[in-house]
């Protein structure tokens, strides 16, 4: 019930700075006083906050296509301080999946965070969704999460609790599955609903999976189809059938362990999972970094169904173009790949398969083992050809 006496306390301080305590934007008394005698600065709510929604109606940019592209982070971070302290093995110099805190010879700590915006309605999915993808980050280094963190920014004042409560509850079953440990958090109060974790394990230093140790003949396997967010960007637009966002939904919730599983126990060291920069995106780091050449065949890259239909209706999002002005400077093309396949290159990922170079003798049984852990989708989609300044060749066929 309102307390009329704090109420009036709140808004005659608002009144008396001439705006809103809340929000210095708005006048007060505000709308949404005006039209339904709530004061949201007194700490009162919205008795008909909506319990069920349409969690992407909230957000600009859906899933990992809301993250600042490549080119604009390179600009941002330039000229930071380097890290210097020989513990660290992996920092952000390498554009790698995590850092890892060398503790002693055979332990490391392995830590990464990923935060975005939802790409499906439903809270409890969404919430799943962003705790695969941020423990993904652990998995594709080889190493094994224990702990993590969430991070959560939510209208509180607009949607009722009980959704918050469902992306948390979401979140840590998923986390649960892992057997990661919850141990805390981080809330804000935001327009736009954002969520995600930061996220701690374990690694044997000697046997880190990295995205710069690529050689030549190595094969190129991926483990989950792409697509994802084409399929989100139609979603929004309600363009796409419950189908298609069934079919992503239950992949991205899909825990990228037991890909990594396989690479621990091939010996495989290099890897990286692909999300926000897209297929075209993660490769471009492992070629620079390993300093090698891969040549991806079209045609044997896994998809979502629908997915070059809804390109080729131009349902594509601007991170798409986003992706493609970094990486598409070492991108050559044939002259048979059309924009459909150049959408679904540079599409956005969120919580999206692991990318691995495998050495050419152990790629047969690599990937028969993937798909005897239920990977289905994992294909050979490319390799890596000889050594360079970091290039990619993009064909439909061999």
């Amino acid at each position: 019930m309102p307390d009329p006496k704090r109420r009036a306390v709140v808004m005659g301080r608002s009144r008396k700075l001439g705006h809103c305590i809340c929000n210095p934007k708005l006048p007060c008394p505000c709308d949404i006083y005006n039209k339904k005698h709530v004061c949201l600065c007194a700490g009162e709510r919205l008795p008909d906050a909506p319990e069920k929604v349409e969690l992407t109606k909230f957000v600009e940019s859906a899933g990992c296509a809301s993250k600042i592209s490549q080119n604009d982070l390179k600009i941002a971070l330039a000229g930071l301080p380097p890290v210097t302290d020989p513990r660290v093995l992996i920092s952000s110099d390498t554009c790698d999946d995590a850092g890892v805190f060398k503790i002693s010879d055979d332990l490391a700590l392995v830590q990464s965070v990923d935060v975005f915006t939802p790409n499906v309605d439903d809270p409890y999915t969404f919430g799943q969704i962003a705790a695969a993808n941020s423990v993904s980050d652990i998995y594709a280094m080889g190493g094994t999460p224990l702990t993590a963190l969430s991070i959560i920014a939510f209208p509180i004042e607009k949607l009722n609790h009980s959704v918050m409560n469902d992306l948390l509850r979401g979140g840590m079953d998923k986390m649960a599955e892992a057997g990661v440990s919850v141990i805390g958090g981080h809330s804000l109060k935001d327009n736009e609903v954002k969520f995600g974790f930061a996220v701690t394990g374990t690694i044997d230093p000697n046997k880190m999976v990295t995205n710069n140790s690529a050689e030549p003949g190595d094969v190129l396997i991926l483990t989950k189809p792409l697509g994802a967010g084409i399929i989100s960007f139609a979603h929004q637009l309600d363009r796409a059938f419950p189908f298609n966002i069934q079919e992503i939904s239950i992949s991205m919730a899909t825990l990228n362990r037991e890909a990594a599983e396989v690479m621990r126990e091939k010996g495989i060291r290099c890897g990286t999972d692909v999300t926000g920069f897209g297929l075209m995106g993660h490769l471009a780091e492992m070629v620079v970094q390993s300093k090698v050449t891969a040549e991806i065949t079209t045609g044997s890259i896994p998809l979502f169904g629908d997915v070059l239909m809804f390109a080729q209706q131009d349902l594509i999002s601007g991170a798409v173009e986003r992706n493609r002005e970094f990486a598409s400077t070492i991108v050559s093309f044939g002259d048979d790949i059309g924009p459909d396949w150049l959408a679904v290159l540079f599409d956005p990922q969120t919580s999206g398969g692991i990318l691995m170079a495998v050495p050419e003798k152990e790629a047969h049984s690599t990937l028969t083992l993937l798909r005897e852990k239920g990977i289905s989708a994992a294909s050979i989609i490319g390799r890596i050809t000889e050594k360079s300044d970091g290039r990619i060749i993009v064909r439909s066929a061999l």
